[in-house]
């Protein structure tokens, strides 16, 4: 069975980046010379995805136009030999195909109703086929592009699982930031769970590892949104929909990241910093001379 879909939700607010995100979505902040969102879609490209949909909602349209065709620019660039400037957006040559839906923000809600209710929003795109999710602000940077999500394939097709989960151990005082898995045994790198929680406190935490926005999923995961009520904060959550899906008698499994793969959650504005600081500092080209910069900055605080 060969995976090809994946689903990226790109809805939510942003409102923990505001001003930033004001006027644009935080999937677009760039991270280095890059918006976040093409760091998902091109290691979604690498690892054999070739039909990605978008799963969008209001102050969206950036992320479409940035995954378009932009025939001006293009014929401004040939004028002044710099073609080779868009060349990580020609999606084209690697046959990938982008499609778009909505995520409705629902009567009496301000914003979208939740990651669960992202996901349900592909329901007629997924069809009865296996797919893949990926939060889109978040990024996975590794040294090895044939990692994470193949890993996580080959892990769901032997295993039969309904749902396969990425994860990464993460420390006690940051386990009430995601969603905290259970494992059924002591396996570390490839694992069953019985229970998945959404937040918890560090006290009631079932363990330290974390979901890290990557997920596999058989058509079965809408059945369990759909049984499930939403949250505190009127959401559907994602994680809520995975317990239920353990609660049905399915196999939920998860696959750690490697130590060279490592999470950017861009959700508030210390992760955005980290992650520009991560990746400027890398940086192939300038990279050296941002490090020196770091080095005198850090002697004259």
């Amino acid at each position: 069975m060969e995976i090809q879909k994946v689903v990226i939700p790109v809805a939510g607010s942003g409102t923990r980046l505001l001003p930033a995100t004001k006027s644009q979505p935080k999937e677009m902040l760039p991270v280095g010379r890059k918006p976040v969102v093409q760091y998902v879609v091109e290691e979604m490209v690498d690892q054999g995805m070739s039909k990605i949909m978008f799963i969008t909602g209001r102050n969206k349209r950036t992320i479409e136009d940035h995954f378009d065709r932009d025939p001006e620019l293009i014929s401004h660039l040939s004028q002044i030999g710099e073609e080779g400037l868009l060349e990580e957006t020609d999606y084209e040559k690697e046959d990938a195909r982008f499609f778009y839906a909505r995520q409705m923000v629902p009567k009496g809600y301000h914003t979208p109703a939740g990651s669960g209710n992202a996901v349900l929003t592909a329901k007629d795109f997924v069809s009865s086929a296996s797919f893949v999710v990926a939060l889109g602000n978040t990024i996975i940077r590794s040294g090895n592009h044939a990692g994470l999500i193949r890993r996580m394939v080959k892990s769901h097709i032997q295993n039969e699982s309904a749902c396969t989960i990425a994860v990464t151990t993460v420390e006690p005082d940051e386990v009430s930031h995601y969603g905290i898995v259970s494992p059924a045994g002591r396996g570390r790198k490839n694992f069953e769970i019985d229970d998945i929680v959404e937040k918890p406190a560090a006290d009631e935490a079932p363990s330290r590892l974390a979901v890290a926005s990557r997920y596999v999923f058989t058509p079965e995961i809408f059945d369990a949104i759909e049984r499930t009520a939403p949250g505190y904060r009127g959401e559907v959550e994602l994680t809520d929909a995975i317990r239920n899906l353990i609660k049905m008698g399915r196999n939920v499994r998860c696959v750690h990241l490697t130590k060279e793969e490592h999470q950017y959650n861009i959700s508030n504005p210390e992760s955005y910093y980290r992650a520009f600081i991560d990746f400027a500092l890398s940086d192939q080209q300038y990279g050296y001379r941002i490090r020196q910069h770091f080095q005198q900055r850090l002697r004259d605080f």
